[in-house]
């Protein structure tokens, strides 16, 4: 007998049919037992066993189990009227068994399910996340967030967007954050890194001539602990030619509050046309570069989004050190309202940020802007981009700026440097962290909670007890040696 889907089943009263699924619950009255099945389809129904089949799904409650996975045949009936639930797809039907086989047992669960969650230890609940992925709040953030995904490529790819994969295995550079590195056993002494974004290969696809680009991918950074991080992320990055910093925020603005009307129209949004807030703006008004805007702060249907721009282009870290506040390809400008080509070619402005950077004075280079912005919402960055410098000589110079030895950037930037030699359209894009999107329109409190498989905050994941030790052998063929901290 072919097996149907629970959500088809109302389509066949007084027929013979075949479902198959997990027991979700189970209710005794008298002679009579009831089941709620529930299959892929994510929908109940109500399987009725008569006195014949009585004892054996009797057998399923033994030594505190209960019957995980099943599968059963009958006839789909008609509730009596008094007895519909309309809540339910199938609460007008249901199905009186005729046989039931079961396929698989359950141990008792080490945690509930059928309740939010949030209560439970949370290592527990990662220990055994394959069982808290059950929970009805869980199934439905990773159903929203795929709704999302699938919502932000096909609009994209009407606009003529590519998506296009990048290397997992890449090169250590410096972009902000530790690298979290590969040894490469081919090549004894060496290593890949993962990237920490695909920020160099979506350059090197505007070189390319790919037109405009995207990509939902994972991103990977070694940092320190902190509740709302992840050692591995994942975000939706952009990058186009010949475009201004308006175009790219009008893509991203738009994209936003399409997501929002089309999949989450419960939702409000404050201001449909995103304010546009300078960086110094932002400081001096609400004291952050996350302003939370809504009128209401204890509304959490309500979405305050804003665009920071104008960023500095370096800051001054607490340790003395000297860095970009976005990475070493973001434009510096004196002011964003210039045409940003100006800045990269044999123009005025062009020479007077030439000077400042080879003059190399912290005070100086500390009043330069930059074509950096953030987007925002309800206090949190959810991503952030630039216009890019595609000028060779003018990057080399940021990089020295940063205190980087010319021989250091041939070293790890000559792949850059080369490719740029042949020819690079002027360049912009962003990164939207797409983990922190859908936790805000979830309502979730954090990001673990719309990752199917996550980490704890200490980047520690115990349902794989990972990372682990690996083996002498294993350490041997890499060319690695373990050398124990002396107290």
């Amino acid at each position: 007998m072919e097996r149907i889907l629970i959500k088809n089943t109302p389509n066949y009263i007084d027929k013979k049919i075949l479902i198959k699924g997990w027991v979700i619950a189970r209710r005794d009255h008298g002679k009579i037992i009831f089941l709620d099945v529930e299959d892929e389809s994510k929908e109940l129904l109500q399987v009725v066993f008569n006195e014949k089949l009585y004892d054996k799904v009797k057998e399923f409650n033994q030594d505190k189990s209960h019957p995980a996975i099943v599968a059963i045949e009958g006839e789909i009936a008609k509730r009596p009227e008094k007895m519909a639930n309309l809540k339910l797809l199938t609460g007008s039907i249901e199905l009186k068994s005729s046989k039931l086989e079961t396929i698989n047992l359950s141990h008792p669960l080490p945690i509930p399910i059928d309740n939010e969650g949030y209560e439970i230890n949370e290592e527990k609940r990662l220990k055994y996340r394959y069982l808290d992925l059950r929970r009805q709040r869980i199934r439905q953030n990773l159903v929203s967030r795929h709704k999302i995904f699938q919502f932000i490529r096909n609009y994209l790819s009407a606009l003529d967007f590519v998506e296009i994969e990048t290397p997992v295995l890449s090169k250590s550079t410096p972009e902000g954050a530790r690298d979290f590195i590969v040894p490469a056993r081919l090549h004894p002494g060496k290593f890949y890194a993962l990237p920490q974004s695909p920020q160099q290969y979506k350059q090197l696809l505007m070189v390319a001539r790919i037109g405009k680009y995207f990509q939902i991918t994972k991103c990977f950074r070694d940092e320190d602990t902190r509740g709302d991080r992840q050692p591995e992320f994942t975000q939706l990055d952009i990058e186009m030619p010949f475009v201004s910093q308006n175009d790219v925020l009008n893509i991203i603005e738009n994209l936003y509050i399409k997501i929002i009307e089309e999949l989450f129209p419960d939702k409000k949004i404050t201001e449909k046309l995103f304010p546009r807030l300078k960086y110094s703006q932002t400081m001096k008004e609400h004291k952050t570069d996350r302003p939370d805007l809504r009128k209401d702060k204890n509304n959490k249907d309500e979405l305050a989004f804003c665009f920071v721009t104008d960023f500095p282009m370096f800051e001054e870290k607490e340790n003395g050190s000297f860095s970009t506040t976005h990475h070493p390809f973001t434009l510096p400008t004196f002011d964003t309202e210039d045409n940003p080509e100006e800045y990269q070619h044999e123009t005025s402005k062009y020479q007077k940020l030439i000077k400042i950077l080879d003059e190399n004075k912290k005070e100086e280079l500390l009043k330069l802007s930059s074509y950096q912005y953030d987007l925002v919402c309800n206090g949190n960055e959810i991503g952030g981009g630039s216009i890019r410098i595609y000028d060779p000589q003018l990057l080399k110079k940021v990089f020295i700026a940063l205190g980087n030895e010319p021989e250091d950037i041939d070293r790890k930037f000559a792949h850059i440097f080369e490719a740029f030699g042949y020819g690079v359209p002027p360049h912009g894009g962003i990164a939207m962290g797409l983990d922190r999107f859908v936790a805000i329109l979830q309502n979730e409190p954090n990001i673990r909670e719309v990752i199917a498989f996550p980490k704890t905050g200490e980047a520690y994941d115990p349902m794989m007890d990972s990372p682990s030790e690996i083996n002498k052998a294993q350490l041997k063929e890499l060319h690695l040696k373990i050398e124990k901290e002396e107290n």
